[in-house]
């Protein structure tokens, strides 16, 4: 079998893709930039075909000879037309695929009565549209809850952030969230079913307050939650555009798609599909934690907006807050890892050592191990291994060393370096990262990362000063 998907560089196309690859399906994928997909560990197994469904004639030749074809797109982050956006690209989508004999597309459930979004009408509309011409399969889904969308991301930045809410009384109608791993289990099992129609999928119902409330159960968070008969969608929308890393544009239609009740009847797609078993929210949320602080994160919500190279500076984004810094040395990557795999102990930490023996003072006085389990050798580390108060998290020289916080914080800290070969010397990527656990853990982060810039940005320079002076030996083993 053949497949062409479309939004290959989405949250949901980036996660089909590897799933039907290990299903033995041969996968077509349409791009507009091929640059895009260049490093996903998928990227070589695909038959790569430029197009735009923007643009009808950059079609021509894309369907041909496809057994099925996912429709995965939409334009909500493009901005006030993307309603118009959204209905050429279904209509060019019709014309192009007129001989394809099943297409699968994921849209989003309908509320009862008039009270629409614009957002959800036009995802109702596109599926119109694909099922007056072609035979469909449109699955509907409600909030879709995984490592990194846009709906697990608003849920967890509110409820870490905001240990007293007031809310909206309509975040006690009832939404239908459904993991992402369901998703993918249906759109794949849709292959082998033919065209279906409309079948609506969904786990356990609850009220949207009750999504945030088991977060903050399953984080160990004890949330309050006011509701009132005010605060409009638009400025609710702009609240979680200023406390969560969603824009505007993405969390105003995010917000008002709530505003009614929207529940799935879920009686078509257990009997269409009586081997998927949604699991239960709130496993789905401790899934979703559990790939999040291990940085299994394949595809997130802004996948299809750009590149995910590391950028300088600080970022908030997966619950993760980062500080990157990078420096180009006129040395060899196994002496710069040399350097690495030498800090810490009794040789120091390069740069403000008194900086480093204070915040370890401070951390044995509040029970932590501080400084004083220094290394158990001044060359070599071993994966698991302590060093001062990091834990050596990954090894794999010459190309990355992560060491894990076990200090006291309020959250989970990560300090990680990776080493590229780059023209003729090499690129140091240093990347200090924190999950904060509640509001203390991010105005903690946010009160000292003066002196953490200060500090990583001179550590990194200092890390770059002194590779070219190195042998280019080291011991450090994923053992």
């Amino acid at each position: 079998m053949k497949v062409l998907v479309t939004g290959a560089t989405g949250y949901i196309g980036g996660r089909l893709i590897p799933r039907l690859l290990d299903a033995g399906i041969e996968v077509r994928v349409l791009v507009r930039d091929p640059e895009r997909i260049q490093g996903r560990p998928w990227a070589e197994r695909v038959d790569v075909q430029v197009g735009d469904l923007l643009d009808a004639e950059s079609l021509r030749g894309v369907f041909d000879a496809v057994d099925a074809a996912y429709y995965l797109v939409h334009s909500m982050e493009a901005g006030d037309d993307f309603a118009d956006r959204d209905r050429t690209a279904a209509t060019n989508f019709v014309q192009a695929a007129s001989g394809v004999p099943h297409t699968v597309y994921l849209g989003g459930l309908l509320p009862s009565g008039t009270g629409v979004s614009e957002h959800l009408r036009s995802r109702g509309e596109v599926g119109e549209t694909l099922r007056a011409s072609l035979p469909v399969t449109e699955f509907r889904a409600g909030p879709v809850i995984g490592s990194g969308s846009a709906s697990f991301e608003m849920i967890r930045y509110l409820t870490e952030r905001l240990p007293v809410m007031v809310a909206p009384r309509w975040i006690l109608n009832d939404v239908q969230p459904i993991a992402i791993r369901d998703v993918l289990a249906y759109l794949v099992a849709a292959l082998g079913k033919g065209s279906a129609g409309i079948v609506e999928i969904g786990a356990d119902r609850m009220p949207f307050r009750r999504t945030m409330e088991v977060y903050g159960e399953v984080r160990g968070l004890r949330r309050i939650i006011v509701p009132v008969p005010v605060l409009a969608p638009r400025l609710a929308g702009l609240w979680v555009g200023l406390v969560t890393p969603i824009p505007n544009r993405l969390g105003v239609p995010l917000i008002r798609g709530i505003i009614h009740p929207v529940v799935a009847d879920t009686a078509r797609a257990r009997r269409l599909f009586p081997e998927i078993d949604p699991i239960p929210y709130r496993t789905a949320v401790e899934i979703a934690l559990q790939r999040t602080v291990g940085r299994e994160v394949p595809t997130r919500w802004s996948s299809a907006l750009g590149g995910a190279g590391a950028r300088e500076g600080l970022t908030d984004r997966e619950g993760l807050i980062r500080e990157v810094h990078s420096v180009y040395v006129p040395a060899a990557p196994t002496q710069v890892y040399s350097v690495l795999s030498q800090m810490g102990g009794d040789a120091g930490w390069l740069v403000w050592n008194w900086a480093w023996k204070l915040r370890g003072l401070l951390d044995r006085l509040v029970g932590g191990p501080g400084l004083r389990r220094g290394r158990r050798d001044s060359q070599e580390l071993l994966r698991g291994e302590a060093l001062d108060f990091w834990r050596v998290d990954a090894v794999d020289p010459p190309h990355l060393l992560r060491l894990r916080a076990e200090m006291k914080v309020p959250g989970a800290a990560w300090l990680e370096w990776t080493v590229h070969a780059e023209g003729q010397g090499t690129r140091l990527v240093q990347t200090a990262l924190f999950a904060p656990r509640g509001l203390g853990g991010v105005l903690y982060w946010y009160l000292l990362y003066p002196i953490h810039r200060l500090i990583f940005s001179d550590l990194v320079q200092a890390i770059g000063r002194d590779a070219p002076r190195q042998v280019g030996t080291y011991r450090c083993v994923d053992g």
